[in-house]
Formats: C-alpha cells, sequence, structure tokens
C-alpha cells in the first residue's frame, strides 16, 4: 500500500512582504598541516575548499554566514565573487610572516576569526564590528579555542526592499568529542555559556526597532547548554524583544529539547537526520516595536552538499528562508503530496518543483499568480 504524505502549505497573505534567505557553515578551512604538523588533515584542502565555493555560487543563498574561513579563504570566495559583496578576512593560521616564539606557544595566539560574510549584490552594509570573546578554554587540547581569536561579528544590513535587520555570525567553543559524550566537558560548556551571555548583553545593548538573527556554529545543543534558560528567556523576561529558533519552530513542533546535564542526546556516531538539531543554528529576535519577521523554512543540506559520498566541509549547511513585513503568514493548507507533483508550482527561480520542496514557491495556474509556502 503507497503512503499518502501530506504537505502543509502557508499562504503569504501580504503583498508588501519581502522574503530573503540566510545560510551558515563551517567550511573547515582550518590548514591540513602547519610545518611538519598534521592538523586537518582529513579537511577539503584548497580543492574541496574550491567546491564549497561553488556549492554556494550554485546555491544562491541571499546571505551567507562562514566559520574557520582560514587557510583556504581565496579558492572559497573567488566563485562568489561576481554576485556577492563580502567581509573583510582576518587571515589564516599560518606561520609565514609571523613572529612566533616556537619555545613558548602557550602564549601564541592567532588574530584571525575565521569568520566571512557575504551578501548578494543589492543589499547594503551600512556597518560591521568584530568582538572577540572574553572567555575561552583549549590551549592545546579541547580544540585549541585559546589559539585563535574566536568571537562575533554584528552586521547592519538593509535588504533590497530596504527593510533593516541586524546579523551576528560567530564561532562558540568547542571541546573534546570523548569528553562531551562522557560528560566530562564542564570547563568548555561553561565557556560557552559566558559566551552565551556575553553575545545576550550585546544584543541588548544595540537593540533597537531592527529584528536581530543569530547564526553561526554555536558548538551548543539544548540538550547540553543552557541555552534557553540564559539567552532565550534572558532576553524574552526584558519584555523588549522576543527569541526565536527556526529549528525548533519549524522541525521540533515548537518545543525546546530538554537539558540533560553533560550529555550529547542529538546525534550518534555521526549520523544527522535532516530534522535533528545540529550545532549551527539560526535563531532570530523581534524588537517588541519592530516590523518583525519569521522563519518559513529551515534545511540541513545532507545530500547535495557531498563530494565521493563525503561532507564537503566540517558541517552540513543549515539555511532558513525568512518573510519581513506584511504580518505572519496565516492560512494552513492541506494537500497531497501527489497534488504537488501535478501542479505547477515553482521556487523562486523559476523551476518546478515537486512534493518534496520545502520553503517559499509559487504557484502558477490559469489566471493568476499565488506565492505559498510549503512548511
Amino acid at each position: 500500500m503507497a503512503a499518502i504524505w501530506l504537505t502543509s502549505l502557508m499562504v503569504a497573505h501580504a503583498q508588501e512582504a519581502e522574503t530573503f534567505s540566510i545560510a551558515t557553515l563551517n567550511v573547515d578551512g582550518l590548514p591540513q598541516k602547519i610545518l611538519v604538523a598534521k592538523v586537518n588533515p582529513d579537511g577539503p584542502g584548497g580543492g574541496g575548499s574550491v567546491r564549497i565555493g561553488r556549492y554556494l555560487q550554485k546555491r544562491g543563498y541571499d546571505m551567507v554566514f562562514m566559520q574557520e574561513d582560514f587557510n583556504y579563504h581565496e579558492e572559497l570566495t573567488v566563485p562568489l565573487e561576481d554576485d556577492y559583496q563580502m567581509d573583510s578576512w582576518t587571515g589564516d593560521l599560518g606561520v609565514d610572516g609571523r613572529q612566533i616564539d616556537f619555545l613558548h606557544l602557550q602564549n601564541h595566539r592567532f588574530e584571525c576569526d575565521g569568520l566571512m560574510g557575504a551578501w548578494k549584490n543589492g543589499i547594503t552594509l551600512t556597518s560591521t564590528s568584530r568582538t572577540p570573546w572574553a572567555a575561552n578554554f583549549g590551549k592545546f587540547s579541547h580544540a585549541l579555542d585559546e589559539m585563535v581569536t574566536k568571537g562575533f561579528r554584528r552586521y547592519e544590513l538593509t535588504l533590497t526592499g530596504g527593510q533593516r535587520i541586524v546579523v551576528y555570525n560567530m564561532h562558540m567553543d568547542a571541546g573534546d568529542t570523548a569528553d562531551e559524550r562522557e560528560g566530562k566537558d564542564s570547563l568548555d560548556r561553561n565557556a560557552r555559556l559566558k559566551q552565551w551571555n556575553q553575545l545576550r548583553d550585546d544584543i541588548l545593548t544595540h537593540l533597537d526597532t531592527c529584528s536581530v538573527i543569530v547564526v553561526g556554529d554555536l558548538n551548543s545543543y539544548y540538550c547540553r547548554d543552557q541555552i534557553k534558560s540564559n539567552f532565550i528567556d534572558e532576553i524574552d523576561a526584558t519584555g523588549r524583544a522576543k527569541v526565536y529558533d527556526a529549528w525548533v519552530e519549524l522541525q521540533n513542533n515548537g518545543k525546546y529539547p530538554d537539558p540533560i546535564d553533560g550529555i550529547v542526546c542529538c546525534e550518534t556516531d555521526g549520523n544527522i537526520l535532516e530534522s535533528g538539531e545540529v550545532l549551527d543554528k539560526v535563531l532570530y529576535i523581534n524588537p517588541t516595536n519592530g516590523t518583525g519577521i519569521h522563519a518559513v523554512s529551515y534545511k540541513l543540506d545532507t545530500t547535495d552538499y557531498q563530494h565521493d559520498g563525503k561532507m564537503l566541509g566540517d558541517h552540513y549547511p543549515v539555511s532558513v528562508t525568512f518573510q519581513i513585513g506584511g504580518g505572519k503568514p496565516t492560512g494552513i493548507e492541506t494537500v497531497k503530496n501527489e497534488e504537488l507533483r501535478v501542479k505547477n508550482y515553482y521556487d523562486l527561480q523559476g523551476r518546478r518543483v515537486d512534493g518534496h520542496a520545502r520553503g517559499i514557491v509559487i504557484e502558477r495556474n490559469g489566471e493568476q499568480t499565488h506565492k505559498r509556502i510549503i512548511k
């Protein structure tokens, strides 16, 4: 017996609304080796970084925010140069041209953050700033977080329709996988907690009427990090804004996973479900007196982000499509997947889509065109 699958369609009802897509991905740009020391031998290297850049060019996200853009920056970004404006690169993890005291490496820190932002031509950057984390842990272990000047970058952007948003891109402290699985990573979690608090305070300091989007490799799970109580609930409690997580809203039925102290409960032996929680997140914050944005689609691309059966970078990309203005989409229709295959549904680039589509699509019939959102 063939199963009948249902897909929910949300009808966007306001002509004033603008939509835009945003993606976050760790591009795994650590050098494969420094001098004779192996650093990231299984990383994508130069050739893989070119493939990542071409993947992003083909996907055509309106905005892309990357982490670990270190030693293969040119290979990564050359495919994007014609269609995107890009942020300033802060350098690689190399020894050429640097004065390094190899006898006291514990005192050395690379003054680069690995963060990179790219936004399509037509989107305007008003201002940007770079802030290092006040707390890190791990010099020669626990992902070497103290060897690099990690932190966050803040962007004020104006979309093509004139709406303003703020985006934060960041890379939070990582940890040792074995310690995480055994619940022995308290120092890493304490460092991340301080980083979440620093991020929260910076957002509240600068909060005005613009919606804020938080993206990045946050190295955080709701089941092991106190994200909800220390970040989301604290901002909500001010009465000045409301925080949302696109994955929680669109993939987890609006429910935040319960904390399980010290235990990684969301991935098993590297297996990742497209609907499951991952380390890379897209959160957004709507000021109470602002226009407001709403997440209308969420995707973890475990299918196309591969080469020879292996993931191109360190993590699969997470992308979210937002609607800004026009109020929250309402009016839910339920149709059979087979109907999506026979009706004329197209993505925003005009390509025909089938019943497995997700995100914003256009329904074309003989009389008029309707914009729909497939949840």
